[in-house]
């Protein structure tokens, strides 16, 4: 059974730093794309992230945040710098069997999620 597990969400001021972890368990993921996504009060799940054959970011997110695996640990990492109030959500680790450009930006390619981590960027 696939379990992913988010940790490292919290408050942090406007301009700070986070950096999110996704532990992952039950297959071996090499050749899973990763994803982050996000989902702010009232608004839809988007993507933020994926690491798979390739990186990819939300173009809301570039230059700021950075994706990062650690297959041999089974890790999956985001660093979030300049976050902005709007970055405001909680964040969702999501794996699917599958690697490539070009794949993988929308929710419902992805099979295993985690249980989410609450940011919140105060002003």
């Amino acid at each position: 059974q696939v379990q992913l597990v988010e940790s490292g969400g919290g408050l942090v001021q406007a301009g700070g730093s986070l950096r999110l972890s996704c532990a992952a368990s039950g297959r071996t993921f090499t050749w899973y794309t990763m994803g982050w996504f996000r989902q702010a009060p009232g608004k839809e799940r988007e993507f933020v992230a994926k690491s798979g054959g390739s990186t990819d970011y939300a173009d809301s997110v570039k230059g700021r945040f950075t994706i990062s695996r650690d297959n041999a640990k089974n890790m999956v990492y985001l660093q979030m710098n300049s976050l902005k109030p709007e970055d405001t959500a909680v964040y969702y680790c999501a794996a699917v069997r599958g690697i490539g450009s070009g794949r993988f930006y929308t929710r419902d390619q992805y099979d295993y999620w985690g249980q989410g981590t609450q940011v919140t960027v105060s002003s």
